[in-house]
C-alpha cells in the first residue's frame, strides 16, 4: 500500500468518500450516495465494500445472483462464438488443432479466471484490473502500473465490443450472398452492416438497460435450447468425419514452418471464444452482495459455458467433411458450410438467424461492460474528456456517453475491413494481446502482495485460500504464453493486407500510454489506492 507521505490527496479528489468518521446507520449511506431507488439494491457488505474503496454509488444494484450469472454467460456465449469464429483455428491446426488448442486453453484460462474472481471478490469495483493493480502493486510503482493497465484494458474492452459486432455485420453479408447467388460481397458493405450492429448496441444499452436483468435470465434459456437445437441438428444430419481426423489430423494451411507452430498461432480461436467472464467484475458497482455474486458469476459461468462448448466443439468437428471446402465458403464463414451440408438454405437461415440473436445480445452486454470499465477509469480522470466520459446521466442513472464512445469506437475499429482482409484477426488479436496484458500485470501484483504483504490483502469472501500463490503462478504463465502468441499473423508470407496489425495498435498505445502519464496523468490522475489510504485516515 502507498504510505502517508506518499498520498496527497485534497478535499475535490475526495468528493465521493465519506466524511465523518462517526456516521454510521442511514447517515453513512446518505453520506455513500446510496440514496431512494437504490436502498433496496445493495446489502451492508456492498456499503462496506465501497466505504472501503472510497467510492460514491452511482449506478442502481438490479443484478441479482442469477441475473448476473446470466450476463456473463450470455456474453460470453463460447459455444456461439466457437462456431462463428474459427477460422484462424482451422487454419492454423485443422480440425485436431482446433480442438486440443481448446483443452489447452480451456485449462489455462481457468486458472486465470479463478486468480481473477478472487481480486474481484477482494476488491468489487467496476474498474476491475486497473483498481487491483493499483491497490496490490509495490507502493513505488502503483501510480503508473495502475494508469497503464487502465489504458491496456480500455483497449481491450473497446476491440472487443467491437469484434461482435464486425462479425454479426460479416455474419449477415454472408447470409445475402448464400441467398442471392449473384450477389457480389464489398468490404465497404460489410462496414455499413458493422455499423447498423453498433447501433443496436447503443439503442439496447441506453433505452432497455432496467430491462436488461429479466432479459438476460431469458436469454440463458435460448442460449441453452439453442444449443440443443444445433448439436442434434449436426448429429442427425450433418455428414460425419472419423474419429482419427477430428482428433488426429493436423493442417498447416497458413504455411508456416511447423505445424506445432501452426498450431500455437491457430489457438487464437479457443481463446477468443473463453473471453470475458471477468465481465461481471466491471458490472460490480451495479451487482448486489457483489464480493460473493461477482466471483460466482465469473468462475460458474466460465466452466459451465467451457463444458458447453466442448461438447459443441466436439460435435461441430465431426460435422466438417473438409477442411478445405469450409475455409473456401463464398459466405466467408466455415460454420455456415457446415450448416449447408446438413439442411437447406431455409433451414441455414433459421440456424444462423438463432446464432445471430444470441450473438448479438452477447455484444449488448459487452458493450455495457466496456462502458462501465471506460466510466470507471475516466472517473479517476485516467482518459482524455474524463469529464464528459465519467458522467452518469441523472434521470437514467447510466453511463450514457461512456456507452456512445464504445460505439463509436466499435465502428472507427470495423473501418480496418475496407483495407485489409485480415480486419477480424488484427481486432481479436488485439482485444486477447491487450486483456493479457492486464492479466499479467494484475495476477503478478496480487502474487507479490500475497508473498510478501500478505497482512496487507483485503479480506475476500470468495478465496482461493493457500493455493492462491501456486494458482496465481500457474495463471501468470499462462497469459504470458498467450500475451506472446496473439501477435502473429495468420499465415505467411506477410503482407500488407494480410498483416497482423494489432501489433501496430498495441505498439501505438503502449507508446501513447506513458508518454500521456508523464505529459498530464501524474499531475492528475487519482490512483485508486489513494482514496483508499485517505479513508484510513479518516478512519483512524
Amino acid at each position: 500500500m502507498a504510505s502517508h507521505n506518499e498520498i496527497e490527496m485534497t478535499e475535490r479528489d475526495m468528493k465521493g468518500s465519506v466524511t465523518d468518521k462517526h456516521n454510521s446507520g442511514s447517515s453513512f449511506t446518505k453520506e455513500l450516495g446510496m440514496k431512494g431507488i437504490h436502498d433496496q439494491n445493495y446489502t451492508i457488505q456492498d456499503e462496506k465494500d465501497m466505504s472501503r474503496m472510497g467510492r460514491k454509488q452511482e449506478l442502481i444494484r438490479n443484478f441479482r445472483p442469477l441475473s448476473a450469472f446470466s450476463f456473463t454467460v450470455i456474453l460470453q456465449a463460447t459455444w456461439e462464438f466457437l462456431l462463428i469464429s474459427n477460422t484462424q483455428g482451422l487454419t492454423d491446426g485443422g480440425l485436431a488443432g482446433l480442438f486440443w488448442s481448446y483443452m489447452w486453453t480451456f485449462i489455462g484460462f481457468g486458472i486465470v479466471m479463478v486468480s481473477l474472481a478472487e481480486m474481484a471478490s477482494m476488491a468489487p469495483i467496476s474498474g476491475g484490473q486497473y483498481h487491483w493493480v493499483s491497490e496490490f502493486a509495490a507502493p513505488k510503482y502503483q501510480k503508473f502500473l495502475s494508469y497503464l493497465t487502465g489504458w491496456m484494458s480500455t483497449l481491450a474492452w473497446q476491440a472487443g465490443t467491437a469484434s461482435g459486432s464486425f462479425l454479426t455485420g460479416t455474419i449477415i453479408q454472408g447470409l445475402i450472398g448464400l441467398n442471392n447467388p449473384d450477389y457480389e460481397a464489398q468490404a465497404w458493405q460489410g462496414t455499413l452492416l458493422v455499423f447498423a450492429m453498433v447501433l443496436v448496441l447503443y439503442l439496447f444499452n441506453v433505452f432497455a438497460y432496467k430491462q436488461m436483468p429479466m432479459m438476460q435470465n431469458f436469454l440463458l434459456v435460448i442460449h441453452t435450447l439453442g444449443f440443443f437445437v444445433v448439436i442434434i441438428v449436426l448429429w442427425v444430419m450433418a455428414p460425419k468425419q472419423s474419429a482419427t481426423a477430428v482428433f488426429t489430423a493436423f493442417n498447416n494451411e497458413g504455411g508456416w514452418s511447423s505445424t506445432g507452430l501452426a498450431l500455437m498461432v491457430g489457438q487464437i480461436s479457443a481463446i477468443y471464444g473463453s473471453l470475458s467472464s471477468d465481465a461481471t467484475a466491471h458490472m460490480a458497482e451495479e451487482v448486489k452482495n457483489a464480493g460473493v455474486n461477482v466471483p460466482r458469476a465469473m468462475v460458474w459461468s466460465y466452466f459451465g459455458n467451457g463444458i458447453i462448448a466442448l461438447i459443441f466443439l466436439i460435435t461441430y468437428l465431426f460435422s466438417i467433411p473438409s477442411v478445405d471446402d469450409a475455409l473456401g465458403d463464398a459466405s466467408g464463414f466455415p460454420f455456415i458450410y457446415v450448416f449447408s451440408n446438413a439442411v437447406d438454405i431455409a433451414g441455414v437461415n433459421a440456424l444462423t438467424a438463432l446464432v445471430l440473436v444470441l450473438v448479438i445480445f452477447s455484444n449488448v452486454s459487452f458493450n455495457a461492460s466496456t462502458s462501465r470499465q471506460t466510466f470507471a477509469f475516466a472517473r479517476d480522470k485516467g482518459l482524455p474528456f474524463w469529464e464528459w466520459l465519467s458522467k452518469v446521466d441523472q434521470k437514467k442513472e447510466l453511463p450514457v456517453n461512456a456507452v456512445a464512445f464504445s460505439c463509436v469506437f466499435s465502428a472507427l475499429l470495423s473501418l480496418i475491413n475496407i483495407g485489409s482482409t485480415a480486419a477480424f484477426n488484427a481486432i481479436i488479436s488485439l482485444q486477447v494481446a491487450a486483456i493479457m496484458f492486464t492479466y499479467s500485470i494484475s495476477i503478478s501484483c496480487v502474487l507479490y502482495r500475497r508473498i510478501w504483504h500478505p497482512e496487507l490483502l483485503p479480506h475476500a469472501r470468495w478465496s482461493l485460500g493457500r493455493l492462491g500463490p501456486l494458482i496465481n503462478g500457474l495463471g501468470l504463465v499462462y497469459v504470458l504464453f498467450a500475451f506472446f502468441l496473439s501477435f502473429w499473423p495468420n499465415a505467411t508470407p506477410v503482407g500488407l493486407e494480410s498483416m497482423n496489425w494489432c501489433v501496430v495498435m498495441f505498439v501505438g498505445v503502449a507508446i501513447l500510454a506513458p508518454i500521456m502519464y508523464l505529459v498530464r496523468g501524474r499531475h492528475i490522475y487519482i490512483g485508486p489506492v489513494e482514496l483508499i489510504e485517505a479513508r484510513k485516515r479518516q478512519d483512524f
